[in-house]
């Protein structure tokens, strides 16, 4: 047996291994060892314990480096944290304890109000309503907060008020004025874009009446160039239907707006635009109009007479309008043109077609070509329904084939020019919808589409002067949208 000392504690080995001393004695094997050479013994112990030690001082040094590098990372993590102590901790205290503090008191006098206003303040109450498909009179009196019995009474049996239940017009707008339990003050409604119906509370109940409603009055520029058609042009410049059909009519005795538009014609049109506070209600006459076809340049100023009718002039103040219509129609095509030999489509045999077809469909609105009186209205032959009429200077016009007349139409009845008289049909000898227009001069048939027509007087002298200040200001306007290309002023 050997023992070696290390560390002050003395360690036995057995087989290589080290056992605490009281396990030796207390072994039965330790009686072996008594024939093993000391020194033989030791050394093997020494290689051993130095085996041992070094696999101990690699752990050791493992487990050092593990920790030194789990410290590092400890400390990198904990280095936002001390620059927040250390923020907190520079960052100077504010001593709130150490501020005086004083009491103040201060009177206010608040303003003195009258019952009367404070009644009117707490207890009037405005609503704005706009009528609905569905909506009833008392429906539309309801979301206005009117519950009183005689109002609601009023406003249904009074005469003028009584037209506000018969005219409940989806759109059409109501403003109203109560107090707080429902007793109506004031009522107004939109009759249509120019009148309205007005209630007030008086001493004595209520009383209504139907005002006229101001519109303001502001023109309107726009400018539309030709790519298809007309209506075409206009539906792109958001220009009404209305409009257009005021620039063909003014235009119509230059341009044939049937076969002589061209892609690239351009227009410019200044119009009439009535306005409701700031809001576009309805589109009114054409003020003045310019239209570039094929290169050629016309203009129009609109110029109002004595009878406030609307009247088209040139710059200069010669009249566009001719003493008759080159078509009653405002938009066809010619579908037969005037001839003397003609092969006719039903009777199968050469006949003398002595005026022209004008094809359109059925119920197209047929005008009369120039002032003049009914001398005949109803039923002839093949024409169908026709009418004729009876200028002044021996001419006389025939509308046939119509599918009815303008209501009350009766012979001896004075029309003017481009009034309704029928619409287009295919009654009698006619094989589609379309108007027979026929032109006599005299009792002889000429072509209505080459007969000359006589022009209407110029601008009187008394009104020259007015005009021709007139027709400065809107030429301009003209130049403006022609030269800045600008394609809408409103």
């Amino acid at each position: 047996m050997s023992f070696l000392l290390v560390s002050d504690a003395v360690l036995y080995f057995y087989e290589g291994q080290p056992v605490e001393n009281n396990e030796l004695n207390q072994s039965p094997i330790t009686s072996n060892y008594s024939n093993i050479d000391d020194g033989l013994y030791i050394s093997q112990q020494n290689a051993i314990l130095a085996q041992n030690l070094d696999k101990a001082e690699r752990k050791f040094q493992q487990v050092s480096e593990r920790k030194f590098k789990l410290r590092w990372i400890l400390a990198i993590s904990c280095f936002p944290l001390f620059g927040i102590y250390a923020a907190f901790g520079i960052a100077p205290q504010t001593l709130t304890g150490t501020i005086a503090t004083t009491a103040m008191t201060e009177e206010i006098v608040l303003p003195t109000i009258t019952n009367s206003e404070l009644q009117a303040a707490n207890e009037n109450f405005w609503y704005k309503e706009r009528v609905r498909r569905d909506d009833t009179l008392s429906s539309v009196l309801g979301r206005l907060n009117i519950r009183n019995r005689d109002a609601i009474d009023y406003i249904s049996h009074n005469n003028a008020a009584s037209e506000i239940g018969a005219n409940l017009k989806p759109g059409n707008e109501f403003e109203a004025q109560t107090d707080i339990d429902g007793n109506l003050i004031t009522l107004e409604y939109q009759l249509d874009n120019d009148n309205y119906i007005a209630i007030n509370q008086t001493d004595t109940g209520y009383e209504a009446s139907k005002i006229a409603h101001q519109l303001a009055k502001r023109p309107i520029l726009k400018s539309a160039e030709i790519k298809s058609s007309l209506f075409g042009a206009t539906d792109g410049a958001n220009i009404p239907d209305s409009v257009a059909i005021q620039v063909a009519e003014m235009f119509e005795s230059e341009i044939d707006f049937h076969t002589d538009l061209r892609r690239g014609d351009h227009f410019n049109v200044i119009y009439e635009g009535n306005y409701d506070q700031g809001e576009l209600l309805k589109t009114g006459d054409v003020l003045a109009a310019e239209f570039v076809n094929n290169g050629k340049t016309y203009r129009a100023i609109g110029y109002r007479d004595s009878n406030g009718e609307m009247r088209y002039y040139t710059p200069e103040g010669k009249s566009l309008h001719k003493s008759f219509l080159r078509s009653p129609l405002e938009f066809t095509r010619i579908s037969s043109g005037f001839s003397l030999g003609r092969f006719h489509p039903i009777l199968q045999r050469m006949k003398a077609h002595k005026g022209v077809d004008m094809a359109a469909p059925t119920g197209t609105r047929v005008k009369a070509s120039g002032d003049a009186t009914v001398d005949f209205v109803g039923q002839k032959g093949g024409y169908g329904n026709v009418i004729v009429l009876r200028h002044a200077n021996g001419v006389s016009t025939v509308y046939g084939h119509l599918s009815r007349f303008a209501a009350g139409l009766h012979r001896g009845e004075k029309v003017t020019q481009g009034e309704v008289i029928g619409f287009v049909g295919m009654t009698g000898l006619a094989t589609g919808p379309h108007l027979h227009y026929e032109f006599l001069l005299n009792g002889e048939h000429r072509d209505p589409m080459k007969a000359a027509l006589p022009k209407a007087d110029p601008i009187s002298a008394q009104n020259k002067m007015a005009f021709d200040s007139l027709s400065n200001q809107l030429s301009t306007q003209l130049n403006l949208l022609g030269t800045s290309n600008i394609a809408a002023l409103d």
